[in-house]
């Protein structure tokens, strides 16, 4: 790669800095103090991270330059992420370092071991930078936080850059890590991805472990990576991601080929373009015929039950996250260490009924079987949707166009039935409106597909190649 500055290293990919340190042109002490340096000058104004773990992060790069630039027979390459500096949400446990969540009541807590998500990262080599801040609780999508303060959209600072994962997501987009680990439990990872102009993979429910993050509802939280490309993405799951027999390497689809896969993309009829903003269709148009050049078929199809995956996911995350927070004895005994949108949805927990909540879940399993039966009828591998039907909002704006809808729900809409069914997702940036903000594109697949979800994205990304850093950086 043509690197002449330290602004090109920091915005350069995984892949890019992995092979640079293999040629030994790079060492990752050197990168990470470029990192931390970044951190020092810009986190001030996006305010991406709560904690920053500068003195651990120099260890284990440290680390990683001995494994990797020792003799050759004696030298311990553990992969891609060897030596990478990357960062964690806020609500995933670490060792000996704050986990808040970004709340008030988890201000001083210090984790005594990691998430498993965290131990594997370590096991794969990667420096860990710090904890990125988050809407309270991951439960909200602006990342608006009234305990830590509001996360800045790095493509216009004046606006928010989704949420909950808003921080991982600023960090990744302004060269700030080069790559981030967020949950997503109504579209956590693929919003902020979307708003922000870089890659977000929410995978299959249960393929990720959650064990060790700050839970807000189990039928539905997942854990994934945020990354500039699609390659890193994949590289910063492979070494977390539970296997499936028989599956290959997620790393398979950057081998070339001579001849392009095919694939077929459903393009639902209604639902999720019903409530879309003129630029955002657009820009989504545009991508669906950058992907018709790419020997993709196009199939207009119908999907049962869309329109009743909103209350169904909602009935479930309200009902499960008011248990959560009762259970651990905070609310209603704190009520008023919330913020007041998360204290008004941990009331609105409490007026779910059992039989409300059970026929959620049942509604759920009927959706799950819907879906992968519209698949196999369509002859399908996948949905393409626009991630978000709106680009980023200004800070604190509570509604948005088109319809004037309240931007929680309108962010939410095209996320929310990828969680409810448990299914893998990804946004991947295709575009940008007139006025310079990223627009993303969702594909959805069937239940342990996001190796398929992966490529199709692949194809796209080399075919509609994006601008990797802000301009007003």
């Amino acid at each position: 790669m043509p690197t002449t500055t330290d602004t090109d290293l920091a915005f350069a990919s995984i892949e890019e800095i992995s092979r640079l340190y293999r040629k030994r042109k790079l060492s990752p002490v050197e990168l990470t103090k470029l990192i931390l340096a970044r951190l020092d000058e810009l986190n001030p104004r996006l305010n991406a991270y709560i904690t920053v773990t500068a003195d651990l992060a120099l260890v284990q790069a440290k680390q990683a330059e001995a494994r990797l630039f020792a003799p050759r027979g004696s030298r311990d390459d553990r992969g891609p992420l060897d030596g990478i500096p990357i960062s964690l949400k806020d609500n995933i446990y670490t060792q000996d370092i704050r986990t808040t969540a970004g709340s008030k009541i988890l201000g001083k807590f210090i984790p005594q071991h990691d998430a498993r998500v965290v131990r594997k990262l370590k096991e794969a080599g990667a420096v860990i930078l710090g904890k990125t801040n988050l809407h309270e609780f991951a439960y909200g999508v602006t990342s608006n936080n009234p305990h830590y303060g509001p996360v800045h959209n790095p493509w216009d600072l004046r606006r928010i850059p989704g949420g909950s994962s808003g921080g991982s997501a600023a960090a990744v987009a302004a060269g700030l890590s080069y790559g981030s680990i967020g949950s997503d439990t109504g579209g956590s990872i693929r919003i902020p991805a979307s708003l922000c102009g870089i890659v977000g993979l929410k995978p299959t429910l249960g393929r990720v472990s959650v064990r060790g993050v700050i839970p807000l509802s189990p039928h539905l939280d997942c854990v994934g990576p945020l990354a500039r490309t699609v390659c890193d993405a994949a590289h910063l799951l492979e070494p977390i991601l539970d296997r499936v027999k028989g599956q290959p390497s997620l790393r398979a689809h950057e081998k070339s080929s001579a001849k392009l896969p095919k694939f077929t993309l459903g393009i639902p009829k209604d639902f999720f373009l019903d409530a879309v903003s003129p630029e955002v269709c657009a820009v989504f148009e545009d991508a669906l015929r950058v992907l018709k050049k790419q020997r993709v078929t196009l199939r207009k199809i119908s999907l049962p039950l869309l329109k009743e995956t909103e209350d169904a996911g909602n009935q479930i995350a309200w009902a499960e996250a008011t248990h959560y927070h009762q259970e651990a004895g905070w609310f209603p005994s704190r009520a008023a260490d919330y913020g007041d949108d998360v204290r008004t949805r941990l009331e609105m927990g409490t007026k779910v009924s059992a039989t409300t909540y059970l026929s959620a879940l049942e509604f759920r399993e009927k959706f799950i079987q819907q879906f992968h039966l519209s698949l196999e009828d369509t002859g399908v591998d996948a949905l393409a949707v626009p991630t978000t039907p709106v680009t980023a909002p200004l800070i604190g704006q509570e509604t948005v166009s088109p319809g004037n809808r309240s931007t929680r729900a309108l962010l939410l809409r095209a996320n929310r039935p990828a969680n409810l069914a448990g299914l893998p997702a990804i946004s991947v940036p295709c575009g940008f409106t007139p006025g310079g903000l990223p627009v993303g594109l969702q594909l959805i697949g069937a239940v342990a597909d996001e190796h398929l979800l992966l490529e199709i994205a692949r194809l796209f990304e080399r075919a509609r190649p994006q601008p990797r850093r802000p301009s007003i950086l």
